[in-house]
């Protein structure tokens, strides 16, 4: 994959979160073939160190062992995110809402991506261009949501555009350089999506990664806080 960050300085330190998931695993592929990357690091559940997304204590404790290992990141991605729910798929109609499976959306899609910027966010350099990227989803914007359903998960996600939004606006007062945004990855032929997408309109994780970062690498700190698509659009909240 012909991919290069380059507005990024070279020897650029990268990570990426949900590194063993089909977007994850693409994007580490791509970053690990730039030759400007100097250090990337891939985190999941089985990594070292491992990273579990509901584990506070693990992900601060994931991020000192991370900034031990490299100091600064000029890159984060993360790829985490879930669709379908301890086998509860997503829900047509407010009828089949389960709260259970709610409060586990929202602790995967929305409080884990918040802990990562908690703890990660401070390894970014001050005074220098950083990117801090989370896929989100379109189905989480309310002004675009015309169809309804998927509760859990859209307000998960909507939920997660709200912290990113937040969070980048505290950001900028400490890293004034620094880029925090949502990504909407595009319909990927992923495990996660393949029960609910037309198989014509996918792309796969290579092309989606390609664009992810291309777009990511274009953007500029007044882009913050915002929530992008893999075509370089800006999705209304």
């Amino acid at each position: 994959m012909d991919t290069a960050m380059q507005s990024l300085p070279e020897g650029y330190r990268a990570l990426v979160v949900g590194a063993s998931g089909g977007i994850g695993a693409a994007v580490c592929e791509a970053l690990a073939a730039d030759p400007r990357c100097g250090a990337l690091i891939g985190l999941h559940r089985r990594s070292e160190p491992p990273l579990e997304l509901t584990d506070e204590a693990g992900i601060e404790a994931a991020a000192a062992q991370v900034r031990d290992r490299v100091g600064a990141l000029e890159l984060v991605f993360d790829a985490t995110g879930a669709l379908t729910v301890d086998g509860h798929p997503p829900e047509k109609t407010i009828r089949r809402l389960d709260p259970a499976v709610m409060a586990r959306a929202f602790a995967i899609n929305a409080i884990g991506p918040a802990l990562l910027i908690k703890h990660f966010a401070p390894l970014l350099p001050r005074g220098a261009r950083a990117l801090f990227a989370t896929v989100s989803a379109r189905v989480g914007s309310i002004g675009d949501n015309r169809r309804g359903g998927w509760i859990s998960y859209r307000s998960s996600k909507a939920a997660l555009n709200q912290i990113v939004r937040t969070a980048a606006i505290e950001l900028a007062f400490r890293h004034p350089q620094a880029v925090l945004v949502g990504l909407q990855p595009g319909t990927v032929a992923t495990p996660l999506a393949a029960p609910y997408a037309d198989p014509a309109a996918t792309i796969t994780p290579e092309e989606s990664a390609r664009r992810l970062l291309g777009v990511l690498d274009s953007l500029g700190p007044g882009t913050s806080g915002a929530l992008v698509d893999h075509r370089g659009g800006v999705i209304p909240p």
